[in-house]
């Protein structure tokens, strides 16, 4: 096929793929879920009950993890976890550019210095080497996210953070369903944080969860959820006055999650398997369509992650391209296929311009960002939506082709 015998993108005045709308990512809610949902709405625990403990055993039964700490959404979880690991004013925390703002806000939260390390060009995962290239004295932690929910390289990583004394908090907002040399993300670094928002592998509406093996940031991460209160009379400082009787001992936030969200989010966890298969299925399949197209790039995978893809990330090759990637987007949503970008690197922003970062301090991140489109992918795509996302790209990109 060549450019002289495929239709002309809508964009072009051509026919487009699509009649209906696809959107680059969706919930899935079915009865179970709805049903446990309503079990909670006719209990007597509404926040502050039964299924926070019920979610998180079951967090740490899927992951491997020994404590698992839920709360509000995936920001606080990150906020939390950069607490217990004592962040604070004049630290630094190391992270990538190519996420969420949020996995750099958790620094400045605490009041600390976000450092950005470029990502590897082909994996678009944190660089181990740019990390400890960046380490300095002031350095505490470093947040390390597994983009698009492949794993980041957490061996390497961790004997980093060993060799220099550093808490390695593994952002793994995409990553929930995805084992790392066979053993479920969760358990591995010394803290993970998940996320539950709608467009995640599973939701609770919003929600998120920190997750270690280390007893003695649990019990901090109990506290900062909660206001920094405690009914645990070994942690008081004075003799309890009576049953009521609680004591605040540090600062901390209300971050709490309710049973309504812990009760979706249950239920959404007995779907990861299937909703992992079928994830799997959608990126073998777009692999395949979009590998001998010269003018993609296909994102490459470590060996030692078996991945549960959160986002699909396209990424265009300017040199074997007539259209830039803001044209390659717009001609896809006049295909009907309506895509979305993750992310701008994060120090572009202005609130960090005000702060002093500057654009060039991570050359792959920036050169990544200019040419990437996510595409559709959920669990609920059917077989014909996929195919059409693969013969939209594929007009597009060989109609716009060199």
């Amino acid at each position: 096929m060549n450019q002289r015998t495929v239709n002309k993108p809508a964009i072009e005045g051509g026919t487009p793929v699509r009649t209906e709308k696809i959107y680059y990512g969706h919930q899935y809610i079915d009865d179970a879920d709805i049903q446990a949902v309503v079990e909670v709405l006719k209990s007597e625990a509404l926040t502050c009950g039964p299924k926070i403990k019920e979610l998180e055993d079951k967090l740490c039964r899927i992951t491997g993890a020994k404590y698992a700490v839920v709360c509000s959404n995936g920001t606080a979880a990150l906020h939390i976890a950069a607490l217990a690991a004592g962040v604070g004013e004049g630290d630094e925390v190391i992270t990538t550019p190519i996420t969420f703002a949020a996995s750099a806000n958790c620094a400045l939260y605490c009041g600390a210095t976000p450092v950005f390390a470029d990502i590897e060009p082909e994996t678009y995962n944190i660089d181990p080497e740019k990390v400890e290239a960046a380490i300095t004295q002031r350095t505490r932690a470093v947040v390390a996210v597994d983009y698009t929910g492949q794993s980041v390289a957490l061996n390497p990583l961790k004997q980093i953070c060993r060799k220099h004394g550093l808490t390695l908090i593994e952002d793994g907002a995409h990553v929930i369903g995805t084992k790392y040399e066979g053993k479920a993300n969760g358990s591995i670094a010394d803290m993970t944080t998940f996320s539950f928002h709608p467009v995640k592998t599973v939701t609770g509406g919003e929600g998120g969860a920190v997750l270690t093996n280390d007893e003695v940031l649990y019990r901090k991460l109990l506290l900062y959820r909660s206001h920094g209160i405690t009914r645990d009379t070994s942690l008081m400082e004075h003799e309890p006055d009576g049953a009521w009787y609680y004591e605040q001992v540090d600062l901390g936030y209300n971050y709490r999650i309710t049973d309504i969200q812990a009760a979706l989010i249950i239920s959404q966890l007995d779907k990861l398997d299937m909703f992992s298969k079928r994830r799997k299925e959608i990126v073998a399949r777009y692999n395949e369509g979009f590998g001998k197209l010269e003018m993609l790039f296909v994102q490459k995978e470590i060996p030692e992650s078996d991945t549960t893809r959160h986002l699909y990330i396209l990424r265009i090759v300017p040199e074997k391209l007539r259209i830039d990637r803001r044209q390659f987007f717009d001609a896809l949503a006049a295909e009907n296929v309506c895509c979305n970008v993750h992310y701008i690197p994060t120090y572009y922003f202005p609130y960090y311009e005000k702060l002093g970062y500057r654009r060039g301090l991570c050359p792959n991140a920036e050169k990544l960002y200019e040419e990437m489109i996510s595409l559709p992918l959920y669990y609920a795509m059917t077989d014909e939506d996929v195919e059409s996302v693969i013969e939209a790209v594929t007009k597009i990109a060989i109609y716009y082709g060199k």
